[in-house]
């Protein structure tokens, strides 16, 4: 089961990150399967502060999905190494060439 209920808009002061772990604690609670930076829309999406906030909250037991803002190799690798299980793009096909083409270098 999925519950997305972090906001869209980058926001970080201790108030709000307490609000977030709540949520993502609750969303644990609740029987979701993994939580959600945010529906990938709006203008604001995953952040490495947020990914890791959710991540030091329910990882390992959840994952945790990455959504909006995700359109590189780059920024996919990023939130993998903040704790990111999941990853929703739009750019889905950009990011799987640049992975070829880096491991065609790499080899």
């Amino acid at each position: 089961m999925k519950i997305s209920c972090f906001t869209n808009e980058p926001i970080w002061d201790s108030k709000v990150d307490k609000l977030k772990t709540v949520r993502s604690e609750l969303q644990d609670k609740a029987g979701a399967d993994y939580v959600k930076t945010s529906t990938g829309f709006g203008t604001g999406g995953a952040t490495i502060h947020d990914i890791e906030l959710m991540y030091e909250t329910v990882g390992p037991r959840l994952g945790v999905k990455a959504a909006g803002g995700v359109r590189s190799l780059e920024t996919a690798l990023d939130v993998i190494r903040a704790g990111a299980t999941r990853i929703g793009a739009t750019a889905t096909e950009k990011i799987i060439e640049s992975w070829i083409k880096f491991q065609a270098k790499t080899s």
